[in-house]
């Protein structure tokens, strides 16, 4: 849902400024998100030493995702734990019949998502270039018309995904923008953006009586 195994890591503390929702509390938890997550292991050992280190983990990419959509400084404690939990050893990767079968330890898998974060938070725009590309965007749209021009913004890079907060109050999810001009407003239209509209929607019919 956030775009990223870092992010996702992240969001498994939800509602962080109201009442907290921690869904890792100790290794076994952990172990059960590594082997839900895309591109990780199917199956890994964590002990309390590891899950500490995902902790800190979590926490450090929280504060840079949430530094980045307010266009701060990067916190550089939190930048020496994502940089030093990325130095951990890689995942080896198999091409088997069924596809692709991805193994490694818990270190491994940390060392994964820390690495996904930095990818991340160091391509990300900030809140103002992001608005500035938007308008340079909007309007340089006009002057594409001729097949050439056509041709050549087919193949131009598209721009690094903003990073940003759901804008349903009460969650805290930070997530990467793909959609088409960076207007995705909530981390999830079924677990926020419905909820949103329905609130919306009966406070109208209460508002016409």
């Amino acid at each position: 849902m956030s775009g990223d195994p870092a992010l996702d890591l992240a969001a498994t503390v939800g509602y962080r400024r109201t009442e907290p929702v921690d869904l890792l509390k100790g290794p076994a938890d952990l172990e059960r998100w590594v082997s839900a997550c895309d591109g990780l292991p199917a199956e890994v050992a964590a002990d309390l030493a590891s899950f500490d280190t995902a902790i800190t983990l979590r926490e450090a990419v929280y504060r840079l995702a949430l530094a980045r959509t307010r266009g701060d400084p990067f916190d550089p404690a939190d930048v020496e734990v994502l940089n030093v939990t990325a130095n951990g050893p890689a995942l080896a990767l198999e091409l088997v019949d069924g596809g692709m079968r991805i193994t490694g330890g818990i270190r491994a898998a940390l060392a994964h998502v820390a690495r996904s974060g930095i990818t991340v938070l160091a391509a990300a725009p900030t809140p103002s270039t992001a608005n500035q590309t938007a308008a340079n965007q909007t309007a340089a749209a006009p002057a594409a018309t001729s097949p050439a021009a056509n041709s050549s913004s087919s193949t131009t890079t598209p721009p690094a995904a903003p990073i940003k907060e759901c804008a349903r109050p009460d969650c805290t999810r930070l997530y990467l923008d793909r959609s088409r001009g960076a207007r995705r407003t909530w981390c999830g239209m079924s677990e926020c953006g419905n909820r949103v509209k329905a609130a919306a929607y009966r406070a109208r019919r209460r508002a016409a009586g």
